[in-house]
């Protein structure tokens, strides 16, 4: 090759060389000392190509990575290809983040190391924020499904609040603590096993604002490292002392977070986790959102209670009424007729026969309204009892309270939906008692038909109707009948016309899910 084409090619070469966008290193093995460089790799670190020209290595090599160096230099002396992410150093002391790319090179009987480096900061932040965003988003969701499962049960177990917590904040151990005055009532632990198996804990503490004055901010509260000398460190200690000390067992850090409801903490999570300074920023916020969703579902399972104490305290004062105004009625009437009835038998037997047709109305009805109370204090009996007995059982206790004829007529199967079943039931329940106060009707007739999972029940009287294009005012019975039915998933229609009697009409379609179940 003639000398004026070697030297064409050498510049051809050393052009492409300097004009590469990725910084291209030529190191000694001997010395570890650059020995050739393109200007791209001298301005990434910070450097002239005549400064950068003969630095050694670990002048811009991080010294976290230093220990890469050697790694790799053993990989390209092996005749390997190498590739490391390395943190570099620039003149000025900052770092960024490079991938380098090697190889061996043999030159004039000399061993050397042909780098390429390539600064990939920029794309490991967008990574760190790709996957921030991502844990972001998991973390978003799961707290949407924990939220929806507080929200959607009344009845709150102290170990279900620490379920949900595990399922959006890592911990290796955890506890719940009822505040209440100067106590610390453990709840339910997660881990260790001697304080799940054992006997709530009460933990006393020196005065009532000893704990809860920590939750002034009612923020949560993070100790990085729980064997130090920090005061909240030290005050954990303090009382979590005897059997209740198996909760800082193998932990280093902690996290205290307060249950707040109306502006009192009434319980605090403990959270405890094996790694020093484990529960960042969004840990305590991602914390105190659960907290917030836990308090709300305490205060409505409390809510939900209270209201249950309440409509058994009505439901009681609504059968003591029943028993006073119907049966104490219908006994009264009939210890009337038992005292003239002898001296109306010698006058009069057609009256008499009338009057002691009227006595058993009262006797039987009575019986049937006492029968109807008592099924209604047992639970299940509404359940236990076929609709057929029920529905009769009705009709009698109505016809001895109000002398107005009931006729029944079932066809079909008698098995049904224990929810129907006492739907159905307090529907015409509620439809009777309708009849008795606003109809003046002398006849009712009660008709229900159950064939392949669909049920038609009609209740008809001949009372004197009303326009039911118009709503009532007082008629609050016929609104409950259709917030029954719409409970059960049935059809309520209410059909009348002044002076033609009122037709309660109720169908209800069995389906596929109902099947199933």
């Amino acid at each position: 090759m003639k000398k004026s084409q070697l030297n064409q090619k050498e510049s051809l070469y050393q052009t492409i060389f300097d004009a590469l966008a990725d910084g291209i290193i030529v190191q000694g093995v001997s010395t570890g000392l650059v020995v050739q460089s393109n200007p791209a790799a001298a301005k990434m670190h910070g450097y002239t190509r005549e400064e950068f020209i003969g630095m050694p290595f670990t002048k811009f090599i991080h010294p976290d990575s230093h220990h890469l160096l050697t790694t790799h230099a053993e990989t390209v002396q092996a005749g390997n290809l190498f590739e490391v992410l390395v943190i570099d150093m620039r003149k000025d002391g900052s770092s960024f983040s490079a991938e380098w790319r090697g190889t061996a090179l043999t030159y004039q009987d000399q061993e050397y190391r042909l780098c390429v480096v390539r600064d990939v900061s920029q794309r490991i932040e967008e990574d760190v924020i790709r996957r921030m965003v991502q844990e972001r988003t998991h973390e978003q969701a799961a707290l949407l499904e924990i939220s929806e499962a507080f929200a959607s049960t009344l009845e709150v177990k102290p170990s279900f609040i620490l379920q949900q917590f595990r399922g959006i904040i890592e911990y290796t151990h955890a506890g719940l603590f009822a505040v209440e005055e100067s106590n610390l009532i453990v709840l339910t632990t997660h881990n260790p096993k001697e304080l799940e198996q054992a006997p709530p804990l009460n933990i006393q503490l020196d005065v009532p604002e000893t704990l809860t004055s920590l939750f002034t901010k009612q923020r949560p509260l993070r100790i990085p490292d729980i064997w130090s000398d920090y005061p909240l460190a030290e005050f954990l200690r303090s009382f979590l002392v005897n059997e209740a000390a198996a909760m800082l067992r193998g932990a280093r850090s902690w996290m205290w977070v307060p249950l707040v409801v109306k502006g009192r903490v009434i319980a605090v999570i403990g959270l405890a986790h094996s790694e020093l300074g484990f529960f960042k920023a969004h840990h305590a916020d991602m914390a105190m959102t659960l907290a917030n969703q836990a308090a709300i579902t305490l205060l409505n399972a409390e809510l939900f209670e209270d209201a249950q104490s309440l409509a058994i305290l009505q439901e009681r004062q609504r059968l003591a009424r029943n028993l006073h105004d119907a049966v104490n009625q219908s006994l009264f009437s009939a210890g009337l007729i038992a005292e003239v009835l002898p001296g109306l038998w010698e006058q009069d037997q057609e009256d008499a026969r009338r009057a002691l047709e009227d006595l058993r109305n009262l006797t039987r009805g009575a019986i049937a309204e006492m029968r109807m109370l008592v099924s209604e204090l047992r639970p299940l009996a509404l359940t236990d009892s076929s609709l057929s007995d029920l529905l009769h059982q009705l009709a009698d206790a109505f016809t001895g309270r109000t002398n107005i004829h009931v006729t029944i007529t079932l066809t079909g199967e008698d098995i049904l939906p224990s929810n129907v079943q006492v739907g159905i039931y307090r529907i015409c329940q509620e439809g009777l008692n309708n009849i008795a106060k606003h109809a003046a009707a002398s006849r009712v007739r009660i008709k229900l038909q159950h064939t392949a999972g669909k049920v038609d029940l009609h209740i008809q009287d001949n009372g004197r109707g009303f326009d039911s294009n118009h709503s009532l005012p007082g008629h609050y019975g016929l609104s409950m009948m259709h917030e029954r039915a719409e409970a059960i998933g049935a059809k309520l229609e209410i059909v009348s016309k002044p002076g033609k009697g009122t037709a309660i009409i109720f169908r209800w379609q069995e389906t596929s899910t109902q099947e199933s179940a």
